[in-house]
């Protein structure tokens, strides 16, 4: 496998992820100075919402929500957000590996109790359009890690996008139509790439505290501060 990884980077000259510069050899996905530059979320932060305790001016945001808690573990900036780009925008698929990895190395104890994990769903129509679900590799990818089924109980219906949308806009009740089309576990882990306002997490655990999941908790690769 390393000689073919070897001979691959001499035919196309493998490049970093994030910044797409030229690496010295086959294997690492990220350069130094990305590697360096990730931005990690250190220090105590609120397990409910998952920002850090010196960004809730206005109390936890998910105060009122359906998840337990939810956790990230990098800071949706920089090298983290040239990365989700990477994968939604780019089709860099073997970024969903190395995010499961980070996220996997990083999970705290109390999100590891759980039966499987869930992806956030896709809107059909990017998901037709990209083919492949961003959010769904991801939790592939983190699931595999686990050693926990992946588990795609959730649609979503009609609706509109997130992406772009004010912090107000997300949070309207009939923007997001989330339903589970199955049971799902008692215990969920419920995964997205980024956690922006809560609302997509919040409506995903409803839906699945509607099917029956009792216990459920999130993680996403990145936290809009």
């Amino acid at each position: 496998m390393r000689a073919l990884q070897e001979l691959l980077a001499l035919l196309a000259p493998p490049t970093c992820l994030a910044c797409r510069r030229p690496l010295g050899a086959a294997g690492p996905l990220l350069c130094p100075g990305c590697t360096r530059g990730l931005p990690w979320l250190r220090g105590p932060g609120c397990p409910r919402c998952g920002l850090p305790r010196h960004r809730r001016d206005r109390g936890c945001p998910a105060a009122g929500a359906a998840f337990a808690l939810a956790w990230a573990p990098l800071a949706y900036d920089g090298v983290a957000r040239d990365l989700v780009g990477a994968l939604k925008f780019r089709g860099a698929l073997p970024v969903a590996r190395l995010m499961g990895a980070q996220l996997a190395a990083g999970l705290p104890p109390a999100l590891r109790g759980v039966d499987a994990v869930v992806p956030v769903p896709p809107h059909r129509g990017r998901r037709r359009r990209r083919g492949f679900d961003p959010a769904g590799e991801l939790a592939r990818a983190l699931a595999e890690r686990l050693e926990l089924p992946l588990v795609t109980c959730l649609r979503r219906g009609g609706g509109r996008r997130q992406v772009g949308a004010s912090q107000r806009a997300r949070r309207d009740p009939g923007r997001l139509v989330v339903r589970a089309v199955a049971p799902p576990p008692e215990r969920v882990l419920l995964v997205d790439d980024v956690h922006t306002t809560g609302a997509t997490l919040d409506a995903c655990a409803r839906a699945l505290a509607a099917g029956g999941g009792r216990w459920i908790v999130a993680a996403t690769y990145a936290r809009t501060l």
